[in-house]
């Protein structure tokens, strides 16, 4: 229960911070941080209705809501494992384009709102597609269980007869709600084959295409990234060298000028690759247990299986989805802590939350403050970085060229860039 209580709290705070930090920030609405919002969501939904359920059935042996629960609440789960999936991949690509593009080093353009949405289709509906034959393979199941009595009890109902030995044998018995992973024999013949063949190649199926498939793909593009990078900065020299003679004083300034903000790039380059690689490896932390305890478990011989305890198999599925718990807990708060936009984003946030119960002046100077934050993102310009004539010019080619649309959005002060 302290261990449920503890991730239900961080998860739920953690994503909802997240998703409303972009949703409430302008310059935090870029492909980038729209794909870590609906991570973020999806994540809040596996603890917001998964979690009770599994610790109520720990302590009651029922399932809430029945049958319903026993399908949706694994559905939910590999729903997860999908979304977390596409989503490293997502960002992998991200960060590869933003990286190896013809201007990597130039400011990013607003992507558009199609684009976004297209790519957030794409993780979303593909995760729900392939975790559909979840909910027609599980169903629920009625056992009975007596519990062992204790030696006193044995010898006193052997002195007592037969009678009182059935008795407390009938008293000590009840029923546990169990879900089995078993397709139902009332589905019809064609989808009771489908259902039943994605049963056989379930293991095999999450262990390449939810554990493999990120891994591998996420380090690919990483090390292509780390290549095409390191080929054009060794290029760099050369190109400056014969810039260099023909240029002239002023060329010469603007370069050495222009030389910071490219360490800039390269170092929040770095950061973000960063970013997805801690990401990677916090989900294949959480995974791969359950996935070696599946395959060993499918392997070993039958007396062998036969000689576990009868509560070896329950414990390990208990342990499997805590770490899928934490691992949604823990998401939100790492990228928190290691995206420096939506960190600022997220603490200006909570200064503007405490600053509404002080006075007007310590509030205004506060808001100032907080107006002129770096709050850059991966895919979307800074507001450091944007004069009022830009800051104008990228205001109407994200919210339309009307102008009334546009001049609202200028007197206001949420659309200029702060989280409040």
């Amino acid at each position: 229960m302290l261990l449920a209580l503890v991730l239900f709290a961080a998860g739920i705070v953690g994503n909802l911070a997240l998703m409303c930090t972009v949703w409430h920030n302008l310059y935090l609405q870029s492909a980038w941080n729209c794909v870590l919002a609906g991570l973020a969501l999806c994540d809040f939904l596996v603890l917001f209705f998964c979690l009770p359920v599994v610790v109520f059935h720990q302590l009651t042996s029922t399932r809430l809501l029945g049958d319903l629960s026993c399908r949706l609440v694994p559905y939910l789960e590999v729903t997860s494992l999908g979304v977390a999936t596409f989503s490293l991949c997502a960002l992998s690509i991200d960060r590869f384009h933003a990286a190896t593009g013809p201007g990597p080093l130039q400011t990013p353009r607003v992507e558009p709102c199609r684009s976004i949405l297209s790519k957030l289709s794409v993780i979303w509906l593909g995760s729900l597609v392939l975790a559909a034959p979840e909910l027609l393979l599980w169903q629920l199941l009625q056992e009975t269980v007596s519990l062992p009595a204790p030696p006193s009890e044995l010898q006193q109902s052997r002195a007592a007869g037969s009678l009182m030995a059935a008795f407390r044998a009938r008293a000590d018995a009840f029923k546990v709600d169990v879900c089995v992973r078993e397709p139902s024999a009332e589905l019809p013949e064609g989808v009771y084959s489908l259902v039943l063949t994605y049963h056989e190649a379930r293991m095999w199926w999450f262990f390449g295409c939810y554990l493999c498939l990120p891994l591998l793909f996420t380090l690919a593009c990483d090390l292509v990234t780390r290549q095409v990078l390191a080929q054009r900065l060794q290029q760099r020299p050369e190109g400056d060298k014969v810039t260099g003679r023909c240029s002239s004083s002023s060329s010469s300034s603007s370069s050495s000028s222009s030389s910071p903000t490219k360490k800039k790039q390269h170092a929040r380059e770095q950061r973000l690759r960063s970013t997805v690689m801690a990401l990677t490896v916090l989900y294949v932390t959480c995974n791969l247990p359950e996935s070696i305890c599946n395959i060993t478990l499918a392997y070993i011989s039958a007396p062998a299986s036969a000689m576990l305890p009868a509560l070896v198999l329950p414990a390990l599925g208990l342990v499997g989805q805590l770490l899928l718990f934490a691992r949604c807990s823990a998401t939100p708060v790492l990228l928190l802590c290691l995206c420096r936009s939506l960190g600022q984003a997220f603490m200006d946030c909570c200064c503007c939350c405490c600053d509404e119960c002080l006075p007007d002046g310590s509030s205004s100077s506060s808001s100032s403050a907080a107006a002129t934050s770096t709050l850059s993102s991966p895919t979307s310009p800074t507001p450091s970085s944007l004069s009022p004539s830009s800051k104008e010019e990228t205001m109407k080619s994200v919210l339309g060229t009307e102008p009334s649309v546009f001049d609202r959005a200028k007197d206001s002060p949420a659309a200029v860039g702060t989280p409040c």
